[in-house]
């Protein structure tokens, strides 16, 4: 779905997270950066893989990584779901779509015979220049981190 590939230089991208705060892509200049984009906060796959992320967290940040969630959920849900799961990293609540459609992971889908517009599940790994160096497509919920980190 996404135009982008390893190699491109890394949207610029500014938006809200889930308590308000802004967030953009130059506060994280100089560190490595994972953003997964997810349809929607609280949902079964995406829950999957917004706690592999979590519980893999530390794992993370001693190889440099930050994490940042992205849906089009409202503030208010993205908190919910937050404060539920104790996740340890930001969700941006990208209800206007500015991120999502930056990053072109917004288009059409199918599920249980139907089309609809939505967010397709996708990772983008960005090294410390802003340079992608990963983009997954095929994301798998339940062993999300072993496809971003090397072992």
């Amino acid at each position: 779905m996404t135009h982008l590939k390893t190699g491109d230089k890394a949207p610029n991208f500014s938006a809200k997270d889930e308590q308000g705060n802004t967030v953009a892509l130059e506060d994280y200049k100089g560190k490595k950066l994972v953003v997964f984009f997810y349809p929607k906060a609280s949902t079964p796959g995406c829950t999957v893989e917004a706690c592999n992320l979590n519980d893999n967290y530390e794992r993370f940040q001693s190889q440099g990584y930050d994490i940042l969630g992205v849906s089009a959920d409202s503030a208010k849900r993205q908190s919910n779901f937050k404060t539920k799961y104790g996740f340890k990293y930001p969700l941006l609540a990208d209800e206007d779509k500015a991120v999502i459609e930056a990053f072109g992971v917004w288009g059409p889908k199918k599920f249980m015979g139907k089309e609809y517009d939505g967010i397709h599940r996708t990772t983008f790994v960005i090294d410390e220049n802003g340079i992608l160096e990963g983009v997954i497509t095929k994301v798998k919920t339940k062993a999300h981190t072993d496809q971003i980190l090397p072992e």
